[in-house]
């Protein structure tokens, strides 16, 4: 026992195993001159003969590229690679200045099995390009050459939904509590069918319990003061993913799961990985420098150096393959602080023992800038990776291309729907600030305008002046009113772009629930009290009917300017540009609306715009229901309102007045499809 307890102190959990078990022999027993540089006898061959069966991972010759513009206002667009085999420079030229591009490189090329795998390497080596590139979340544009395998079959877009994705940044609705966003990733990711809602319940409980999260369970994330074991939302991304890893996922994907963490949380979250990874689960993730008990549990290591791969194998013998090489980890050093000073270029080469001397033809020292990476192509763990990546796609076609698979989901659209729409109201109750503010706005311009235009008389000129002036006031605060309708698909753009193409719904479900959840409590219903109010302290027509066609009219106008809101919200990914892109096209409805400007005298190439005006719709509309009919009287001066309607050419026939609501109607609906349109045109790769 405690020859065991040594051992555990400098062996990982991979290889203290197989000493129990008597797979592999301790090295200090080994012939000191074993040839080490075989590997029949590794760890990490060896540990395949007590996990469980799992898919096993393999990436080849993979050469990634993304596009950059040369220059500002230049027209010339230029290539990046970020994932190659051979490193080189791109110089480009144009209008403004000569453009050195580096590439990032590395020999793409390796084999990952179900365990922990592990891959290191300083901050802009590459390892999250890889990390994407593998997971299937990069552009497949941007793949230039090379391809990624499953168990020998290539990868499609269906990997999203066999395996899970932990980002970086926070992901999670931060008004619901850990159960619920628990809760609503086990209903949009198990089918209806096949799993009850009971059955649901049990197994979130059963995550919330062996994760440590009772006492945090229901308590939202965006206040919550979690305890050590959960604090951060990234790590109830991880404990959706830790669900997905127990229940069905075969793979898990993890972009530096530890970065500010402290090192006992980073620690358990590596422990409870490699548990999941014991059962045939394939684990791969980035980190960027964990502590030694953290690297222990490493069954398989790739490090990465400027884009480049250095080292690829097993993690118990990478201290020993840059030790032949001449770099010698110092005693009780970390081994990952040790492989950062090694690619930084802080360490220099000690003399290299006369069997790797002789080896590398009595080469002592290290001159290229690559030498690391060079030095790993040469390696017979480089060969061993190129001779089992060739038996695995020994009659495989990689050329041709698969189709392009439909995306297939395990819950119907209506119930997407439902549970979408039920998380929306519930964030809208939970963070009522834009909804009572919008209320609270609609009420105080409503008495605002009813004590400006208190009572307003029959008489000329006031009858006319006041009532077009209360009506163009009413529809400006209509649509300048719904400005805040553009944080719509901004806020939760990250939020959006994670959960869908991780396959959780459809985007149609998605854009149906936000907009319904958003309409009816921040734009309809206090749409109809803003109506009210005005409208009898103003002494309108007092029929039930004009009231009626009064409140539809400012509805459809709020409603027209909102689904433009929508439109601009889900073209842009920042407020800043969206609110300059909103208010633009606002001021010039304003302008070519009838109020301020006389149409008639306008150029004949800028009259059109007068057709795709909110306000003008909304003024005719509002001026037609409410003068048609009146008669106006100034001492021995009668006027009828048909008469004004006439001077300002508005068409008050039934028609007349019912095309401004079909207009807005139109308008409306093509603002929304488009908004829909440009939803599913959002950028979901990395």
């Amino acid at each position: 026992m405690w020859l065991t307890e040594i051992l555990c102190a400098f062996k990982s959990p991979v290889t203290l195993l197989l000493l129990q078990t008597g797979v592999l022999k301790d090295e200090s027993t080994m012939d000191v001159g074993t040839e080490c540089e075989q590997p029949s006898a590794d760890s990490e061959s060896a540990a395949l003969y007590f996990q469980a069966p799992g898919p096993t991972v393999s990436f080849h010759n993979i050469r990634y590229c993304v596009k950059e513009r040369a220059a500002m206002f230049s027209r010339t667009w230029v290539e990046k690679e970020i994932l190659r085999d051979i490193r080189k420079v791109v110089y480009c030229m144009s209008l403004f200045t000569r453009v050195t591009f580096k590439a990032w490189v590395m020999c793409c090329s390796g084999i990952m099995n179900p365990g922990m795998n592990a891959i290191m390497g300083p901050t802009g080596s590459g390892k999250t390009s890889l990390l994407d590139v593998i997971a299937g979340r990069k552009d497949p544009k941007g793949l230039k050459s090379g391809h990624v395998l499953v168990d020998n079959e290539v990868v499609t877009s269906s990997l999203r939904h066999c395996s899970a994705y932990v980002v970086q940044s926070d992901v999670l609705m931060g008004t619901l509590t850990v159960r619920e966003n628990l809760a609503f990733s086990a209903n949009l990711r198990l089918s209806p069918t096949e799993h009850s809602s009971s059955d649901k319940e049990m197994k979130v409980e059963s995550v919330i319990e062996e994760l440590g999260l009772k006492d945090c369970a229901d308590t939202k994330l965006k206040w919550a003061y979690l305890p050590l074991s959960f604090n951060s939302d990234r790590d109830s991304v991880f404990a959706r993913c830790v669900w997905w890893g127990k229940e069905k996922m075969q793979f898990l994907f993890l972009d530096e799961p530890t970065t500010g963490l402290d090192s006992n949380t980073a620690n358990a979250i590596i422990a409870l990985l490699q548990k999941l990874s014991r059962n045939g689960k394939t684990v791969i993730f980035s980190i960027h420098q964990p502590r030694y008990s953290i690297y222990r549990q490493f069954d398989h290591l790739t490090l990465m150096n400027k884009g480049e791969l250095i080292y690829a194998g097993s993690a118990d013998k990478a201290l020993k393959y840059f030790e032949e090489l001449g770099y010698k980890c110092e005693p009780f050093n970390n081994p990952a602080d040790f492989f950062l000073d090694l690619t930084n270029g802080t360490l220099l080469p000690q003399a290299i023992s006369a069997k790797s001397e002789s080896a590398n033809g009595g080469e002592l020292t290290l001159v290229s800038e690559d030498a690391l990476a060079v030095k790993y192509r040469q390696s017979p763990q480089y060969c061993r990776v190129t001779e089992q990546l060739q038996e695995l796609t020994k009659g495989l076609n990689t050329e041709s291309k698969p189709a392009r698979d439909q995306a297939h989901y395990a819950t119907p659209f209506y119930y997407q729907l439902m549970l979408v729409s039920a998380r929306t109201v519930k964030n809208i109750l939970r963070n009522p600030q834009t909804s009572y503010a919008q209320l609270f706005l609609n009420i105080f311009f409503g008495i605002l305008v009813g004590l400006i235009y208190y009572q307003i008389p029959h008489t000329l000129p006031e009858a006319l002046q006041n009532r077009t002036g209360a009506f163009f006031f009413m529809v400006i605060n209509m649509v300048f009113g719904n400005l805040s309708a553009v944080e719509l698909f901004i806020s939760e753009r990250v939020l959006f772009v994670h959960e869908n193409a991780s396959g959780y719904y459809r985007t149609s479900a998605y854009f149906l629930s936000k907009v319904f959840a958003d309409l009816i409590p921040n734009r309809i219903l206090p749409v109809f009290i803003f109506s009210a109010i005005p409208y009898f302290m103003m002494a309108l027509k007092p029929e039930v009917e004009a009231f009626f066609l009064y409140c539809v009219t400012l509805s459809l106008v709020s409603l027209s300017a909102v689904s433009l809101a929508f439109l601009v919200s889900a073209s842009v990914g920042s407020f800043a540009m969206a609110n300059i892109l909103i208010a633009l096209p606002f001021v010039f409805m304003m302008v070519f609306g009838g109020f301020l400007v006389n149409l008639n005298s306008m150029l004949s190439g800028m009259s059109w715009l007068k057709w795709i005006s909110i306000f003008r719709y909304g003024f005719n509309a509002l001026a037609v229901n409410e003068l048609k009919g009146q008669v106006f009287t100034s001492n021995y001066t009668t006027m009828t309102g048909e008469m004004y309607l006439d001077h300002q050419e508005i068409d008050y026939s039934t028609w007349g007045f019912w095309q401004n609501q079909v207009a807005l109607v139109g308008i409306m609906s093509v603002c929304l499809v488009m908004a829909y349109v440009q939803l599913r045109r959002i950028n979901r790769w990395k």
